[in-house]
Formats: structure tokens, C-alpha cells, sequence
């Protein structure tokens, strides 16, 4: 029979898949000794039967009657119990970390008749109504479906009527007043009454939490973060402990370390009379963590204590949830913390430092993504006047957009492609959206621990909270910070590292990690950081990694980023520009001599680009790709010329002749999918001279490298191959050029002769393509496109976003491999391309070649390098060495 119901007395962390994250950690503090309110969890395997059949699993119900029995037997008091009450919390725990995305319900017990035993058993009758008034919110909102922003409005309106600034301003009868309030709008909003039975209060918020996994914020989350959909929540159920008894009690949010840089210390925020959804809603601003010691010395140092306990035990940073209740203090949570980037390198290396972890950990506990950010600029502060207001540095980075005050219109504006900044004065799981779509996140309270420093800090976007100098104004759209007022619309400059605000635009300046990368120079205890975890990964690493590069300057900066070669050098750039009338001439010839000129002229201007090239990665291999688009992108536009041409004659003006030859050849060649047409090999097979001008280009560029005294490692790679007997007929003529050179010149050159593996066709036959092949490199750009029947250009704006707000792509397919498809043409080919030619070398040169996940498929597939942009080189390196750890995740590690 399943089981769907464990104390916090049978389980640990290793069971996060069934108990949740939370469920696990609440057993595993309860098995280090820990005072951990008692309680229990219900299990994933529960709610993902809920969800199938849409009924209550079977059991379930006797299963939670039986271990909330032991719970009141263990407390002396019974679940609503008229007198003296024991109380429940029902909180959501998924495997993986989702804050603030699904429900929770506190005080479950409580109802008229135990309200008024609370508050005698208490002796704090204000403390009893405020409990009743979160249970009657947080159960009409959660469970029934009432806007929660009506019962919002009702509490703004009952301070504004008392003149109170807060919730601390009213007294026991204004709250049982409120709850009166709040029972009437669920009656009106409703349809029904609020529940007077304990049982079926419990009852109903287990299931609502079974509900909210499939919420809109909660699926949002969960694309954003790419967490499976299938996986459930659990839900713990726990007796209440209250940090709203009066000023010996509070709520707050520890961290081991500091989550934005990774720092030692005392780092939290606190909240004294106060439960612990008040400290991340951010509806008072908190007091640094460091407060509780002069408050409860006691206390604290307990904390601190259990801190480091926790800490040791899970070998790495801990965030921590904890109440105190009358000066005692419980443990409500634990989790391994999400951090920053900047927090991810300095904790991993001090934790290798310190003993806890080994280099192989340290480096599967960084990533791709999170280096990425590092690399980002930084606000030049120094350029830059006052800020118009300070807050709490949340997430670091630098952004710059307009202002918005709403999730809507944040969303809107982002999708119309223009830059925001989300200004909220605290944000709830509503604003996910807009946060998604912002550059930047700002707001007016909460602290490090507030819903807007956890989602932001996940995500990777810059965050600024606890702005106390800003009011912000929802109904006229603005924020004032003292003189200043900001209308929306208006830009703003977002520091998330300092913690500060700049109007305008503000410029922005290198990061330390980025000149690290460029000159080598250590500049902080970051970039050591950085440092190590790159050595670390180049050491254990089996895939190479390239660059792709077209000119010398991007060659040059590519080695410097740690770059083993070059992988894709796009010839068809070094046609445009200047030198587009050339190919023009090419074109439009009308005779042999005429096409032999202009390709006499091309000839020495691509030597001279390749020879810059070679020297710029000297000792090291540069495939250079032969002319892939189709000749007609080198003309100009078809309606353009057509414009001109019609221009002149409406007045009255000779035409241009070259004009309309141009014209005639651009309409001749038109086609109606170019991508499907003229282009790659066949464009070599039918344009007479085109392939031996750049074989001969490279060939003698490889001849005066030599005689300079250089190492050129050229390789020639063949695009967009269909058939082996394509293949064959272009290295016929490839290694004709090449021995017509070497004999010229006296020098030989010899040039891997491969080809570019981008169409379906040539993944399949991909062994009888190897007879020809000394190497294969996977141009996964247009083998998404032609896998997946898409014109990139039209799709991604066409319907990409609906397909991932359906949930058919977890992420775009030309963002990361598409394992299924793609990925297995890929596998393919690899296989029967060895088995055809033993030490076939394989690489890919897409885009794909810098994506942190694909790097790791890349690596299971058995390829030998990947290639990507040189700003993506310090990621596919660092990413290639974490895909050979076994065990090891993509993106962030955490």
C-alpha cells in the first residue's frame, strides 16, 4: 500500500524527492537534535495522484488523522481545541526551491470559539485576533479564491481610519473587527462561509496546496528555472510557533554567508513581534540580523550556533528560516541558499579552503550562466553624480531602463523591445512576470531575504530593495527620492552591487572578471576565485573549445580567452563592405575573363584576411568555412533597386545601366527559400572558379605564414553537404589547388579537408560521408532549422513565445540542444561517422557550442571541441570541465 504521510522523526535530505526540499530539511534538523516544531509531511507521490485523478488519494485522510493524533498527544492540546488550541501551519515544499510560487496557510485551528481560549491561554488578546486575521486572509485567498488585494485594501483602510502606519498600530478590537470584515468578503466573494471546523480547515488548505503547484506563477517559475512540471509538492504540516506574541518574540531569515558575495559573517534580517511571512512580504522593514544579539543575546548566539552546525553539515551556505516565541528560539527551515554569481566562485573556493568540499565539488557548485554574469559590465560610478537613493544591495550587476510601476505594463514594454525597470514597493509572486521581463527590479522596503532579493537573486536579474528614500506612487505611476520625481517612462540606472539608484543612463564600466579574461591581471579575491575554478576545469576537462572568429582582432581575443583554435571562420564576411562591388563584378560577368578578374581581385584581399588569421592562433587549428549564403545577399535589395530604378524614370532620368543589370541578375537568382536554395556546396559545384579562388586564398596565405616563420594549422571545411558525392568532387578540386600551390611555391601544404554536418540527409549518411571527411563539425544552427522544419527568422517572433508559454519548448531550441531530435541525428552521426573512419575529429560550431547545458551533451556525445563566439569561450571552458565530473547539473550548479 502507498505510503503518503511522514513525520519529521522518519526522513532526511535524502529523501527531497519524495518529502520536498523543505520536508527533508525539517527531518534532517529534527535528526541533528535541532528544536524543530513537530509535525509531518505529506508526500509528492500525494499530490501528483491528486493532480492525475483530481481526488483526494486514497487514505490520505486516515493517514493525516493518525499523525495529527500524535501531535496533539504530543502536545496536551487538540487542533482547535476551545480553550487552549493547538495550532498548524500547512506550508508548500518542492524539490526544488520555487519561494513565494505556491501556498501557504497559517494558524489553521482557529475559529470563534478557540480565538477567544488563544487569547486567554496567551494572556495577549491582540496576539489572538492577529492570528485569526492571517488564518481568515490567507484561507480566503489561498483556499477560496478571494483577491487577496481586497483584503489588502480592507487592512490599508482600517490603519488609515486609526491614523496607524503599520499593523502594530491596532489594537485587539480593530482586529476583530478586521476579521469580521474579512468573513464578509468571503461570504460575497465566495459564496460561502469561513469554515468553523478545524478539521475541514486542514483538510482544504492541504489540497489547495496541492492546487497551487499548477498556479500561473507557479508554471512561470518553473519555465523560467526549467523545473520538470511532473514533480509535485509536497506539504509539511507543522505546530505553530509565534513570533507575534509582543517585542520578546520575531521571525527572521539567516544566511551562513552572505548570499550577494559570498562573504563570512552575520547576514539576515529580522523582524521582532512579527511571523515569518511578514519578513519576506517586506510589509515592515526589517532590522539587520546583528539586532537580535542586543535584543536576546541569548537567543542569538543559539542561532549562531546552529548556524554553524548547519553549515558544516551541508557542507555549504544554508539559508535559514527561524522564530522566536517568548525568547525561545525554533528552527523552521533550512535549505543550501541560492546566491549569486559572485557569491558561487568566492564560496566554493573558501569551502575548498576551509577543508569542507574538494575542488571537483568547488567546481560543480559554480557555472556557465552565473560566469556569464560576471562578465557583464559594471556601472563607472565615478562618472556618475549623486544617486538619487541608497537601499539593500539584493543582486548585484548594473541595468539601465524606464520605470514601470506594474507587472503588466513591464511585460508590455519589454515585448515592444524596449529596456525597464520594475518599481514596486515590495513585490509578490503576481509581479513574476513583469520581474521576468525587467532588466532590473526596485523597491521601496524589504530587505536581503524579501520576495523581490530571493526571485531576483535566482534569476540573475539586478535587484535593489529596502529603497527607504523612495515613495513610490502607484496611482500617478511615479516615485519621488527626495526633490526628484521619476514619471514612468523616465530611465533610471539600477546598481545592484552598491545598492544604489542614478537617474538617467548611467555608463558603464568593464568588470574585473572581464579584464582578468582580456590581461590576465588578479584584481580581487573574486577573480582568484574565478581563476582557480577555471584552472581547476581546464585540468579535467576532455573537450576542447574553439572560437568562432572572421577577423584577426576577434582571433587574437579569442586565444586570449583561453580558445584552442579557431572552429568556424565565416569567409562570406570578408565580402562585404568595400569589397561588395567585387563580388558584384563576380556576379554580373559575362564572360570567363571577365568572372577570372573579379575573382583575381578577391584573391589577395581574402589571403591577406586569412594570413592575419592564422598568425592571430598561431600553432593552432583554424577551420576556415568555404562561401555558404547564397551570392544574391552580396546584391542589393530587390526593392530597392526596383525604387531607384522606377525613381529615375518618374523623373525623367536616364536609368542606371548597372542598376538594372544588377536588378535582372538579383530577380534571376531570386528564390523563394533561399536557407533551402543555392547555397553552401552547391554554390561551389555550379560557380566556376568560386571554390579554387579560396582554397588558392588560404593555401598561399599557409605559405607566407611558413616562410615567416609560423606554424599555420589551416583546415577546410565544406558547408551544407548533402551527399558524399558532393563531398567528393569539391576535394577533388580543394586538394588540386593545394598541390598546384605547394608546387608553385615550394612549400607544401597540406589542410584537413572536412565538412559541416547541418542537414538531416548528412546526420543519416553521416558514415559514407567520413570516407571523404578527415573531420565533421556540426553546424547545429541550421540543423535545428531543418530538423524542426523552422525559418529562424520568422518562427522565433511568430510563435516561439507561445510555444514556451504552452509549455511545447522548455527553452528555445536554438537556445539549448534539442536532446530528442536533434540531439540524436547528432548521435548518429558521431557514431556511424567513427565507425566508418576510426579518430574522426568532431566538433560543433553553432551557437549551441557556448550554451552551458548543451556543452554538457556535447561532452556525453563524445564530440572532441566545441566552438562559440569569444566571449563565450571562459563559459564553454568552464562548462566543459564540470561536464566531465560525474553527477554534475548544468546552468548554475546550485
Amino acid at each position: 500500500m502507498v505510503r503518503y504521510v511522514y513525520a519529521f522523526t522518519e526522513g532526511g535530505r535524502e529523501m527531497a524527492g519524495l518529502l520536498g526540499g523543505k520536508g527533508a530539511n525539517l527531518a534532517e534538523m529534527t535528526r541533528l537534535g535541532l528544536p524543530v516544531p513537530p509535525g509531518f509531511t505529506v508526500t509528492t507521490e500525494a499530490c501528483r495522484t491528486f493532480l492525475t485523478t483530481g481526488g483526494e488519494p486514497a487514505g490520505l485522510a486516515r493517514e493525516i488523522s493518525d499523525h495529527l493524533s500524535r501531535l496533539e498527544e504530543a502536545a496536551g492540546r487538540r487542533l482547535g481545541q476551545p480553550d487552549d488550541p493547538l495550532l498548524l501551519s500547512v506550508r508548500s515544499g518542492a524539490r526544488f526551491s520555487m519561494p513565494g510560487m505556491m501556498e501557504t496557510v497559517l494558524d489553521v485551528g482557529l475559529n470563534d470559539d478557540s480565538v477567544l481560549g488563544l487569547a486567554k491561554s496567551s494572556g495577549n488578546e491582540r496576539f489572538a485576533w492577529d492570528s485569526y486575521r492571517r488564518l481568515v486572509q490567507m484561507f480566503g485567498s489561498t483556499v477560496l479564491g478571494v483577491d487577496g488585494a481586497l483584503f489588502e485594501e480592507a487592512m490599508a483602510g482600517l490603519k488609515r481610519d486609526r491614523g496607524a502606519a503599520d499593523d502594530l498600530g491596532l489594537d485587539a478590537a480593530d482586529l476583530a473587527g478586521l476579521v469580521e470584515a474579512y468573513k464578509e468578503l468571503i461570504r460575497r466573494e465566495a459564496g460561502e462561509s469561513f469554515p468553523q471546523s478545524p478539521a475541514e480547515q486542514l483538510q482544504r488548505a492541504v489540497l489547495a496546496v496541492f492546487r497551487s503547484w499548477n498556479g500561473e506563477r507557479a508554471r512561470l517559475y518553473r519555465r523560467r528555472e526549467h523545473i520538470p512540471d511532473d514533480l509535485g509538492t509536497a506539504v509539511n504540516v507543522q505546530r505553530m510557533v509565534f513570533g507575534n506574541l509582543g517585542s520578546d518574540s520575531g521571525s527572521g531569515v539567516a544566511f551562513t554567508r552572505d548570499p550577494a558575495t559570498g562573504r563570512t559573517g552575520v547576514y539576515g534580517d529580522y523582524l521582532a513581534d512579527a511571523q515569518g511571512e511578514d519578513v519576506v512580504a517586506g510589509i515592515r522593514n526589517t532590522v539587520p540580523l546583528e539586532e537580535l544579539g542586543r535584543l536576546n543575546p541569548a537567543a542569538f548566539d543559539r542561532l549562531r550556533d546552529h548556524m554553524a552546525t548547519l553549515e558544516a553539515h551541508y557542507r555549504d551556505l544554508c539559508d535559514i528560516e527561524f522564530t522566536v516565541e517568548r525568547g525561545r528560539l525554533w528552527m523552521l527551515q533550512t535549505r543550501v541558499g541560492k546566491r549569486t554569481a559572485e557569491a558561487a566562485f568566492t564560496i566554493a573556493a573558501e569551502l575548498a579552503d576551509e577543508g569542507l568540499i574538494t575542488a571537483d565539488e568547488g567546481l560543480a557548485r559554480v557555472g556557465g550562466d552565473g560566469l556569464a554574469r560576471l562578465m557583464f559590465p559594471r556601472f563607472d560610478t565615478s562618472a556618475v553624480g549623486d544617486p538619487l537613493a541608497h537601499g539593500i544591495p539584493a543582486s548585484p550587476g548594473a541595468a539601465v531602463g524606464a520605470a514601470v510601476f506594474d507587472s503588466a505594463e513591464a511585460v508590455r514594454r519589454a515585448a515592444a523591445g524596449e529596456k525597464v525597470v520594475l518599481v514596486r514597493e515590495e513585490t509578490t509572486p503576481d509581479d513574476l512576470p513583469g520581474m521576468v521581463a525587467a532588466q532590473a527590479v526596485l523597491t521601496s522596503r524589504g530587505g536581503k531575504t524579501s520576495h523581490a532579493a530571493v526571485v531576483a537573486r535566482g534569476m540573475g536579474k539586478v535587484c535593489v530593495c529596502g529603497a527607504e528614500e523612495i515613495t513610490v506612487d502607484l496611482r500617478r505611476r511615479r516615485f519621488t527620492a527626495g526633490g526628484t520625481t521619476v514619471e514612468e517612462g523616465t530611465v533610471v540606472s539600477v546598481d545592484g552591487s552598491e545598492g544604489a539608484v542614478y537617474p538617467g543612463a548611467a555608463p558603464l564600466a568593464d568588470s574585473a572578471v572581464m579584464r582578468y579574461f582580456e590581461t590576465g591581471e588578479h584584481a580581487d579575491g573574486l577573480v582568484d576565485a574565478v581563476a582557480r575554478a577555471m584552472e581547476h576545469a581546464d585540468g579535467v576537462r576532455r573537450l576542447g573549445v574553439r572560437a568562432n572568429a572572421d577577423t584577426p582582432g576577434d582571433a587574437a581575443r579569442a586565444r586570449r580567452f583561453g580558445a584552442a583554435g579557431i572552429g568556424l571562420c565565416r569567409t562570406e564576411h570578408m565580402f562585404l563592405g568595400d569589397r561588395r562591388q567585387l563580388v558584384e563584378a563576380m556576379i554580373l560577368a559575362g564572360t570567363d575573363a571577365e568572372r577570372d578578374r573579379a575573382l583575381g581581385a578577391l584573391l589577395p584581399l581574402q589571403r591577406r584576411d586569412f594570413a592575419g588569421i592564422l598568425e592571430a592562433m598561431d600553432g593552432l587549428p583554424v577551420t576556415i568555412r568555404l562561401l555558404d549564403p547564397p551570392l544574391h545577399e552580396f546584391l542589393p535589395d530587390r526593392t530597392e533597386l526596383a525604387v531607384r530604378l522606377a525613381a529615375a524614370e518618374a523623373h525623367g532620368s536616364p536609368p542606371s545601366a548597372h542598376d538594372a543589370e544588377l536588378l535582372d541578375a538579383v530577380n534571376r537568382m531570386h528564390e523563394e527559400n533561399p536557407m533551402l536554395g543555392l547555397r553552401g556546396v552547391r554554390l561551389g559545384l555550379v560557380a566556376p572558379g568560386l571554390v579554387a579562388m579560396q582554397v588558392r586564398a588560404i593555401a598561399e596565405a599557409v605559405v607566407e605564414r611558413r616562410r615567416a616563420g609560423g606554424d599555420p594549422r589551416a583546415e577546410i571545411m565544406v558547408p551544407l553537404i548533402d551527399t558524399v558525392e558532393e563531398l567528393r568532387l569539391v576535394r577533388e578540386e580543394v586538394e588540386r589547388v593545394l598541390a598546384d600551390v605547394s608546387a608553385e611555391s615550394g612549400v607544401g601544404v597540406e589542410c584537413p579537408i572536412g565538412t559541416m554536418i547541418e542537414l538531416p540527409r548528412a546526420a543519416l549518411t553521416a558514415g559514407r560521408i567520413a570516407e571523404e571527411a578527415r573531420f565533421f563539425s556540426f553546424g547545429t544552427n541550421d540543423l535545428t532549422q531543418t530538423t524542426w522544419g523552422f525559418s529562424r527568422d520568422d518562427v522565433e517572433a511568430a510563435f516561439f513565445s507561445a510555444y514556451l508559454d504552452k509549455g511545447i519548448f522548455k527553452v528555445s531550441p536554438f537556445e539549448t540542444i534539442d536532446r530528442e531530435g536533434v540531439g540524436r541525428l547528432v548521435e548518429i552521426a558521431v557514431a556511424e561517422g567513427r565507425a566508418a573512419r576510426p579518430g574522426l575529429k568532431i566538433g560543433v560550431c553553432g551557437e549551441h557550442g557556448g550554451d552551458p547545458e548543451s556543452v554538457h551533451f556535447f561532452h556525453s556525445a563524445g564530440l572532441d571541441y566545441v566552438s562559440c563566439s569569444p566571449f563565450r569561450v571562459p563559459v564553454a571552458r568552464l562548462e566543459a570541465g564540470r561536464a566531465a565530473l560525474p553527477g554534475t547539473e548544468t546552468g548554475d550548479g546550485r
